[in-house]
């Protein structure tokens, strides 16, 4: 297995570890605040197939259900991509140690979390309070710590 091909599956293994705990902390915030999960990953599906024109199919239940995995599915598939481009970057031979490894990773997933969701219209970052900065901010540290614990455990070159 070539070295590059080796890094980028390390990054979707360090992408997938992140989102677990993402994922973790999030359920964790709702369990503990009662809170509801947030509806800008469905919204967010919803406008996209709107704009490509590209139909969910489905009665108004099987519809929404579908809409919602969706939802879940591209905040899947958003970590774990952004755990690839990390380890492309670790592959190109940019390996800036920990700091630096998890400060690329925050701005990474947490723009792969929020820069789709924002250009869209979904949602506006400089209008929330303190407490909806918190509860996206948080998760996507808890992704950084972990991603960069595997990312970094992982180097054997």
């Amino acid at each position: 297995m070539s070295g590059t091909f080796r890094r980028l599956i390390r990054g979707a293994a360090a992408g997938a570890a992140g989102t677990t705990a993402l994922n973790a902390v999030t359920y964790a915030d709702m369990v503990v605040r009662a809170r509801p999960a947030s509806s800008t990953p469905s919204d967010t599906v919803e406008e996209l197939a709107k704009r490509s024109g590209v139909g969910i199919p489905g009665d108004d239940q099987s519809r929404g259900n579908r809409v919602e995995a969706l939802g879940a599915l591209s905040g899947l598939v958003a970590g774990v991509t952004t755990g690839v481009l990390l380890g492309a970057v670790r592959a190109a031979g940019w390996r800036p140690g920990a700091v630096g490894t998890f400060a690329l990773t925050s701005a990474a997933v947490l723009v792969a979390g929020n820069g789709p969701m924002t250009a869209l219209g979904i949602t506006d970052p400089r209008s929330w309070d303190a407490t909806a900065w918190a509860t996206d901010v948080v998760p996507h540290l808890a992704y950084s710590v972990v991603a960069t614990y595997v990312l970094v455990g992982l180097d054997d070159d």
